[in-house]
């Protein structure tokens, strides 16, 4: 129960067995080399051994700026793979065998509880309680990060009434008013009783980070997040050595704006291709915003998956590029060396793999399989382990997830209400603000930033000299994209950071 990586030698069979835990929260990547096997947690241990090709897998290059990341169990090198989450492996004298998945997600395309929602929450939480409980075990002390949105409020809250004496919760604040979550934090803090330090990310801090940020990675990885999870680790670890984090609750409860988008966009349905396309022209128009999910960069991205498969749209939806988007900016040589193949082939197996029919349902297990695992799972491991902090993650015990499973929709969409049954379960701990407030990610102010102190270092690594250089992407398209960026035509933040953190990982790693 929990988070591992298990690479276990069995003398007798002569042979290696590797397995990663059910969800993904810890990584694996390997390599077979002229019959041996190299395997690491971390890309660049794999990198010192000399049969390691630095040779990029161009479909991936393409599959990271649809999504923002690689999804497992592809890697940006060629040779090198992810084990993907819930799987094991053998190796011998025969090499890598069969791959086999020991666990997955068990949704269902006919949930039947047969309970109502209080009695669905009140075993929810329960099953929460005992989590916590589980993972606030520890021969230091644990804290929570707090970031005062309900996912984090409700961890505080239960294991605040678990921990004796006071609990120690973390935050990270902007100087920008609509990204800074921080008043919510400090409400649920001051409720509990806990100590809670609190820092701020500021402009100039965020320049001076970046470098050292971006040369954590080992992979392209367009989220910018990473930026507050890695100060926000930073600073927690100057405190505690072990925290619960809030990650899994959006997944598992259908929480982020992109699950209403699909609920509208179903309802939009009927509409004739020229009206969507029309409202797409009409978005275009609208002001521009440096604002957190103003409203022309949220048209904009909803319209972008337009008359696309369910599936597909919402990984377009959360994704930096749309397809239109991503052949401009992709050279004609990249294209057409990945001519034949499917960016979005991973999609495609999960899909087949879950055996879902339900779009909601399919949503739901592809967010968990991909979203979850390969970008915000990897997100918190890499900020936290730079740090020497073990972030642990009770929303997904085996046991939640197994039981969300097993819960109606209407219980975690409710409408256009999401994290309907979260809600139910927190109305006793939380103040009522917590639970009506709009959801927030943990973002940073962006668009604004790419226009001020990191403008030289986007002007540096997204030069034309550069592009044409390395020939994978199109000069004009990303000149274009930047001037329109700087002059407020057109919101492009994360296309360009999508862009410039690819450039950062290739100065460091290609």
């Amino acid at each position: 129960n929990g988070m591992f990586v298990f690479v276990l030698w069995d003398n007798q069979m002569e042979e290696l067995l590797i397995a990663r835990d059910r969800i993904g929260i810890k990584p694996l990547d390997y390599a077979v080399i002229d019959g041996d096997l190299v395997f690491a947690s971390e890309m660049k241990a794999l990198l010192v051994h000399p049969g390691i090709s630095r040779e990029m897998n161009q479909l991936s290059i393409s599959k990271y700026f649809s999504f923002g990341y690689i999804p497992a169990p592809h890697t940006i090198f060629q040779h090198v793979q992810k084990l993907e989450p819930g799987a094991f492996a053998r190796f011998n004298r025969k090499g890598m065998q069969q791959k086999s998945i020991y666990w997955d997600i068990p949704l269902t395309d006919n949930p039947i509880s047969g309970l109502n929602a209080d009695e669905c929450a009140a075993q929810f939480l329960e099953l929460f309680r005992d989590a916590v409980g589980k993972q606030l075990r520890s021969d230091v002390p644990v804290g929570v990060f707090l970031s005062g949105g309900i996912d984090s409020s409700l961890s505080t809250a239960v294991a605040a009434s678990l921990v004796p004496g006071k609990l120690h919760t973390f935050s990270v604040g902007f100087e920008e008013s609509s990204y800074d979550e921080s008043p919510y934090a400090r409400m649920v803090a001051e409720r509990y009783g806990t100590e809670h330090p609190h820092d701020i990310l500021s402009l100039k801090k965020a320049v001076s980070l970046f470098p050292t940020v971006m040369g954590i990675l080992d992979e392209p990885f367009g989220d910018a997040s990473i930026l507050p999870t890695y100060l926000l680790s930073q600073f927690t670890s100057q405190h505690v050595k072990v925290i619960l984090g809030g990650d899994g609750g959006d997944e598992l409860f259908a929480g982020y704006p992109s699950f209403q988008a699909h609920r509208i966009m179903e309802k939009l349905s009927f509409l004739p291709a020229g009206w969507r396309d029309a409202l797409n022209r009409l978005a275009r128009r609208l002001p521009v915003s440096q604002k957190y999910a103003s409203a022309g960069f949220l048209l904009e991205q909803f319209f972008k998956g337009a008359g696309i498969s369910p599936e597909i749209r919402f990984f377009l939806w959360m994704g930096p590029y749309g397809n239109e988007q991503k052949r401009a900016l992709l050279s004609p040589e990249l294209q057409k060396s990945i001519l034949r193949q499917n960016p979005f082939e991973d999609i495609l197996r999960y899909v087949s793999q879950s055996g879902l029919v339900s779009d909601f349902e399919r949503i739901l297990y592809l967010c968990m399989k991909m979203y979850l695992q390969d970008d915000i799972l990897v997100k918190v491991d890499r900020a936290s382990m730079a740090h020497g902090l073990e972030v642990r993650v009770p929303y997904l015990d085996h046991n939640i997830v197994e039981y969300m499973s097993g819960v109606q929709n209407i219980y975690k969409l409710n409408g256009f209400t999401s994290k309907y049954l979260l809600k139910q379960a927190a109305r006793n701990l939380l103040p009522p603000e917590i639970i009506k407030r709009r959801k927030a990610g943990f973002m940073i102010p962006l668009a604004t930033w790419i226009k001020a102190d990191l403008k030289d270092v986007v002007e540096d690594m997204c030069s034309e000299s550069r592009i044409r250089r390395d020939g994978l992407f199109n000069p004009k398209t990303v000149r274009t994209m930047l001037d329109d960026h700087y002059s407020d035509r057109h919101d492009a933040r994360k296309m360009i950071w999508t862009l410039l953190a690819f450039q950062m990982w290739r100065e460091n790693y290609g």
